[in-house]
């Protein structure tokens, strides 16, 4: 069995990162790191920054990821800053700046930073959901509003499940590499 060392405080993100990863035997193993997280319009460049300084950390192979938000008739906000504002905004914030908005798509964009003394590899995959009419189960602000599928990731979360199947998620492509890497 292969090990990856996951950088992550986030328990949704690390099971999901454990059932794509589970079809490859590779095991995914969490540690806590306090980690500057750049601000950036880029997802790309957030994870890219993480990655790094997780490994300078530890000194071993990691992963990261970044979860970058974007609302098209926002003209694409929060995107890269989606930490800080679902901590800010409550979930009747979010619908307030809905309201009367005919486009309520929510798109969100995975992206995987792997790191090692080598290397850095960038896996990243957008989703497009709704958002739903006004919040359903419990989570953080934008979870209990980002619908694919027809259930919010808050949800989905409550009922022991994962966002998305893991075989449609950048998760399930990293695994794909990651299994092929000596």
């Amino acid at each position: 069995m292969k090990l990856i060392t996951f950088a992550t405080t986030n328990d949704r993100k690390l099971n999901e990162a454990r059932a794509a990863c589970k079809d490859f035997g590779i095991e995914v193993i969490q540690i806590e790191l306090d980690i500057d997280e750049i601000q950036h319009h880029d997802p790309k460049k957030i994870a890219e920054a993480k990655a790094s300084e997780a490994f300078r950390q530890i000194g071993k192979p990691v992963v990261v990821t970044d979860t970058s938000w974007s609302i098209p008739v926002l003209c694409g906000f929060p995107g890269g800053y989606m930490k800080e504002v679902a901590d800010w905004f409550e979930p009747k914030d979010f619908l307030h700046l809905m309201t009367g908005k005919a486009n309520r798509s929510i798109n969100f964009i995975e992206t995987i930073a792997y790191q090692d003394e080598q290397q850095q590899h960038i896996f990243s995959q957008e989703f497009s959901g709704k958002f739903a009419s006004g919040p359903r189960g419990k989570g953080n602000s934008i979870e209990q509003l980002a619908e694919f599928d027809g259930y919010t990731i808050a949800e989905r979360h409550d009922q022991g499940r994962n966002s998305h199947n893991p075989k449609d998620y950048v998760w399930y492509k990293f695994a794909e590499w990651f299994a092929n890497v000596q």
